[in-house]
């Protein structure tokens, strides 16, 4: 006798999608097929590239280093403000994509001179089964895993995806719930959870704050951000202060002052954060590292370039001090 197929959920975020035969979930990628849920892209990226690791941007691991970064269709969130919206927001029959298994695609990062790979430019969380066998294939082979992740994500998947993470830079995208629910689409706890167990899960974290003009650049907005980021992920978390360009269903409003970057910079520095950047802005030392201790420079950096690194052994030349980071 036939069955007749019904509607399941899926479990990967806190969307909890409840999806029917044929159908696909809120991110338009992860779908109902014969029963199951299915990544409609697994093995398919769309995007595929070498770049510096600091384009990440992450700074406090294996700074001058190549990474290969991939992506697929898709995302579970809708940022009305979206950087690469034509692909995050896309569909998969919509999109040209390749075909790569994650072992022909850590081969493609050894060949191309890498010794990491990472999900970034949409979300691992949509293609999360991709990202994962990716990053186990990466682990044999001896090479490091990094994500590029808005973190939207329920706890169980995202232990496991971390027990084969290196680093990872989490997209913390204001400090309000109002925020995440009108702007994103989303809410905010699942984020802040996700970024408390990949620390404690030994994962190398770094945030990043893309400021917006008028919706999340207020004094007491970056206070509170850079206080929480230094109570529950520690004062050496690095955090990145990210310019905003009007883009998708928000050119409305000007790109971010660099006066308003330069503030926010002040006030993580003030509330006590250790390792303080800015990016999407060419500035006086604002993509540089100094010494927490002695105020030595010690990694000078520029458009993504490290001009200077004078690190000796993960310290500091001057005083010793151990700086927080992965350096080798």
């Amino acid at each position: 006798m036939e069955t007749k197929q019904k509607t399941i959920q899926c479990e990967i975020c806190p969307r909890m999608c409840v999806i029917a035969p044929g159908k696909s979930g809120f991110c338009r990628v992860r779908a109902n097929v014969e029963g199951a849920i299915v990544s409609l892209t697994y093995g398919s990226p769309c995007s595929l590239a070498v770049d510096p690791v600091e384009k990440k941007p992450l700074h406090h691991f294996l700074p001058g280093s190549q990474i290969l970064s991939f992506a697929t269709v898709g995302c579970n969130l809708r940022c009305q403000f979206c950087q690469n919206w034509e692909i995050s927001q896309g569909k998969p029959e919509d999109i040209r994509a390749y075909s790569i298994t994650p072992e022909q695609l850590v081969a493609t990062a050894k060949e191309r001179g890498c010794g990491a790979i990472a999900c970034t430019y949409t979300d691992p969380t949509v293609y999360y089964e991709y990202a994962l066998d990716c990053a186990r294939a990466a682990r044999e082979a001896g090479m490091k895993n990094v994500l590029v992740t808005a973190a939207y994500i329920n706890p169980q998947p995202w232990r496991e995806l971390c027990r084969y993470t290196d680093a990872a830079n989490i997209d913390l995208k204001a400090i309000s719930d109002k925020f995440y629910r009108e702007i994103c689409g989303a809410k905010l706890q699942p984020v802040l959870d996700a970024l408390v167990i990949a620390k404690e899960l030994g994962v190398m974290v770094e945030v990043t704050n893309l400021i917006i003009p008028g919706l999340n650049d207020s004094d007491d907005d970056l206070q509170r951000l850079s206080r929480w980021i230094k109570e529950n992920l520690g004062a050496e978390t690095p955090l990145h202060f990210s310019r905003f360009f009007p883009q998708y269903r928000m050119v409305d409003r000007e790109a971010t002052p660099a006066a308003t970057l330069r503030k926010a910079g002040e006030i993580a520095q003030s509330e006590g954060l250790h390792y303080v950047y800015i990016g999407n802005l060419i500035t006086e030392g604002g993509e540089n590292t100094f010494c927490p201790s002695c105020g030595a420079l010690l990694i000078e950096r520029q458009s993504y370039r490290v001009l200077d690194n004078s690190l000796k052994q993960g310290r500091c030349p001057r005083c010793s001090t151990a700086i927080h980071g992965v350096w080798d």
